[in-house]
């Protein structure tokens, strides 16, 4: 990748065309926006610095920010030939270190921070080196397993976003952004958990694609905060700047809400799931752990063809079997645990070949990067249980955009073990196990979980949701509210 493309993921930098923000501004000026001074903190070449100068011809103050001296030349260039041009300031600054309590306290009457934040995430930057982060810090306020698992990756604007929030804290204000539509939902849960007073919200889609040629869902972030005035955290969605109705999102129960109207519907199963949604198995070494069978012996993903003991190989489904609903593929996966954080070291006399495979591929295996695996026994494993060898399963796979769930048998006497892209329960009877799969595709379960369920997401099906689900009222209480549906 050429130095130039680099630092455009680096700086999350996709311009926004000066069509689309001449539309937002219009948009937000038919819903009563009206600021007395406004703050594009990564102008760039000025889309939004000049739409907002010329829609809110009130504003005393357009202030355009953006690390880039070189946007900053072309969008003076640009305000030579522009009428608002006295009203414009512009600075060069990083966002990260830029004192902006000061720079708003500066500014009088209503304000207005729009724009459109980088779109590149923490994890992103540190795969191509780049700088253009926030100091390292928890902002999260993730612990234990999510801090170390991935769950602690964020988008820039994320971030971003929730400081631009702390400065309207106190004294109020509007903010409308773009940014990618998992974003949006994100910093709404953070200012509820953070008590920001948020008094209205809405999102408006906007076809990423056609503007800047990014393959992503994004949407037009409209946020009111207001210090004195009761927070509502529910936020209305729109699929273009011209629509009139929309749907409401919002949170229950500690779920993102994707329908609040069905929600609130189908809320009589909103619980806990009878039994836990568990994930397929872990082991981040899929070439060692996986293997195909044949008359030879069992194969690996490196391509070896190895003698082993049954005792550890288990049938294995990946999330991709599960989503298209095909068959088993002769794979199997080696489990060297029947529990997390059990010992390893009996496999030397239970299962000697299976060992001595381990330690001829131990260099792999303990280089494995989550400190999950490091704190636990040698060839460790997670994703183990007595619940992953019950017989029988219900499993879906959380990144196909379908509420499709199977029923899995055993094989060959075997209980199914998945990868970790699959949640299941797991029954020890064949019956149990179909009247449960009836019970999760009950017409008022299948609302439920949809209410819940935001498609756009990269895995859209989440253990979180799958376990809000109480099946179990269904019996009681789903005659009751048919009428619903």
């Amino acid at each position: 990748m050429n130095r130039k493309n680099l630092k455009r993921i680096e700086f999350g930098d996709f311009q926004t065309p000066d069509a689309l923000a001449l539309d937002i501004c219009r948009h937000l000026h038919t819903l009563g926006v009206r600021p007395d001074a406004i703050i594009e903190p990564s102008c760039g070449k000025g889309a939004f610095v000049l739409a907002a100068a010329q829609v809110f011809d009130t504003a005393h103050t357009v202030l355009g920010c953006d690390i880039n001296e070189a946007h900053l030349g072309t969008l003076r260039h640009r305000l030579a030939q522009h009428s608002c041009a006295a009203r414009i300031q512009l600075e060069c600054l990083d966002f990260f270190t830029a004192d902006w309590m000061k720079r708003t306290r500066a500014l009088s009457g209503r304000l207005l921070v729009i724009g459109n934040f980088p779109w590149v995430t923490n994890a992103a930057q540190s795969v191509i080196g780049g700088a253009n982060l926030p100091e390292k810090s928890n902002f999260l306020g993730l612990g234990g397993f999510e801090a170390i698992s991935g769950a602690s990756n964020f988008d820039i604007s994320e971030w971003m976003l929730l400081e631009t929030l702390r400065w309207l804290e106190k004294r109020g204000g509007d903010i409308a952004m773009l940014l990618k539509t998992s974003v949006a939902r994100k910093v709404l849960a953070h200012a509820e958990r953070l008590h920001i007073p948020i008094a209205q919200a809405r999102t408006v889609a906007i076809d990423a694609k056609r503007h800047f040629g990014a393959a992503v869902d994004a949407c037009l972030l409209a946020l009111r905060v207001e210090p004195h005035a009761a927070p509502s955290y529910d936020c209305t969605v729109f699929s273009g700047l011209h629509e009139r109705e929309g749907k409401t999102i919002g949170r229950r129960h500690g779920l993102a809400v994707s329908d609040l109207d069905v929600f609130d519907a189908c809320s009589f199963l909103a619980g806990k799931s009878p039994q836990k949604w568990r994930s397929g198995v872990k082991h981040d070494a899929a070439a060692i752990m996986e293997f195909t069978r044949s008359a030879a012996g069992y194969t690996n993903g490196l391509g070896e063809t190895v003698q082993l003991e049954d005792t550890c190989l288990f049938p294995l489904m990946k999330g991709s079997d599960i989503g298209s609903d095909k068959a088993w593929r002769n794979t199997f996966v080696l489990l060297t645990q029947r529990a997390v954080g059990a010992d390893t070291r009996p496999l030397q006399t239970l299962a000697p070949l299976t060992w001595n495979y381990l330690l001829a591929h131990a260099q792999r295996l303990d280089a494995r990067a989550s400190t999950v695996y490091a704190k636990g026994p040698r060839f460790c494993i997670f994703g183990v249980g007595d619940y992953a060898f019950r017989p029988w399963r219900i499993a879906i796979c959380s990144l196909y955009k379908a509420l499709r769930f199977r029923l899995v048998a055993p094989i060959e006497g075997r209980p199914v073990m998945f990868d970790d892209t699959v949640y299941y329960l797991s029954f020890e009877t064949e019956r149990e196990a179909r009247c449960t799969l009836a019970a999760l595709e009950n017409k008022h379960a299948r609302a439920l979980l949809s209410s819940l369920i935001f498609w756009d997401e990269k895995r859209p099906i989440k253990t979180a949701i799958l376990n809000k689900l109480d099946y179990s009222r269904l019996s009681t209480a789903s005659t009751a509210q048919s009428s619903l549906f």
